[in-house]
């Protein structure tokens, strides 16, 4: 026995400008309803095969819905499917992708078995490490500048100042060396990792009501693009402010309430982090009812 979760969700593809629909059947240009499959279905599946895993310990689930990487198919072994099916990703490119998958799905496993690698996201790099490393960033310190006109030129000319007093270093004895370190512990099995998020994974009320976070915006990572603000102030709680000769955003602790809007449509990776909040938010609902 085992169940596949889930099949396609039923939808209505396309209605161009003159009412017709894409893809369509005959003289008439009539359509139907359809499946819809791949990416767009995904947090539905994982919500699908996490409930079933949570309900049903142990019991086999055939994961499928949006698996178009190695990253997003430990992601369906993590919620408890102890199987992947892969079609969209197919239809999309060919079989080779399977291939793939099972390579980084090798790699993700054995990251796992190396201390060194444990704050690591996936196969990057954690960003502190990274901003840190005079090889990859070649800009020091929190200048508070953006990266356009005047003030690019301005960032470039102190970090010009910076490498005449510290240049680059040497790269370290050993760099790139071969072997790579011993391993700290066994490499996990696929059967090892199946359903490790599901204890995770509840109702709302299960949540912790007292552990709140806050926006913060890294200004070196910031490209200035001002989504952030627009989303805040348009759609949430007017929490962030936007400098109008800089272009950078800055957020109002008082007012954030830790939605995590801002971060989910941020394009620049880690550049918002959320950060544990110096006491709880107390909610504003209006003027109050006297």
């Amino acid at each position: 026995d085992g169940v596949t979760a889930i099949n396609t969700v039923s939808g209505l593809m396309h209605l161009n400008s003159e009412a017709k629909a894409w893809p369509n059947v005959g003289s008439e240009a009539r359509t139907t309803y359809g499946g819809i499959s791949g990416n767009a279905i995904r947090p539905m599946a994982l919500r699908a095969v996490s409930a079933i895993a949570k309900a049903l310990p142990g019991f086999p689930i055939l994961a499928t819905g949006g698996a178009d990487s190695a990253a997003v198919s430990m992601q369906f072994l993590h919620a408890g499917a102890s199987g992947v099916q892969i079609c969209s990703a197919v239809q999309n490119q060919d079989y080779t992708v399977v291939q793939d998958y099972i390579t980084g799905l090798k790699a993700l496993l054995y990251m796992q078995s190396r201390e060194d690698l444990s704050d690591w996201n996936g196969q990057s790099r954690p960003i502190e490490e990274a901003r840190e490393n005079p090889w990859v960033k070649p800009y020091p310190g929190k200048h508070r500048l953006p990266d356009f006109g005047p003030f690019h030129k301005q960032k470039e000319q102190l970090a010009v100042e910076h490498r005449k007093k510290e240049p680059l270093p040497l790269a370290p004895a050993g760099f790139g060396a071969r072997p790579a370190p011993q391993l700290s512990k066994a490499i996990p099995s696929i059967n090892d990792i199946i359903g490790a998020a599901v204890p995770r994974i509840g109702a709302w009320h299960e949540l912790s009501q007292k552990e709140h976070v806050i926006a913060e915006i890294d200004p070196d990572l910031c490209i200035n693009c001002g989504k952030c603000y627009m989303t805040c102030n348009d759609n949430g709680y007017q929490a962030i402010t936007f400098d109008a000769m800089s272009h950078l955003p800055e957020v109002v602790n008082k007012d954030c309430t830790g939605c995590t809007l801002c971060l989910s449509v941020c394009p620049v990776i880690d550049c918002i982090s959320m950060v544990p909040r110096d006491g709880p938010y107390v909610p504003k609902r209006g003027i109050p009812i006297e």
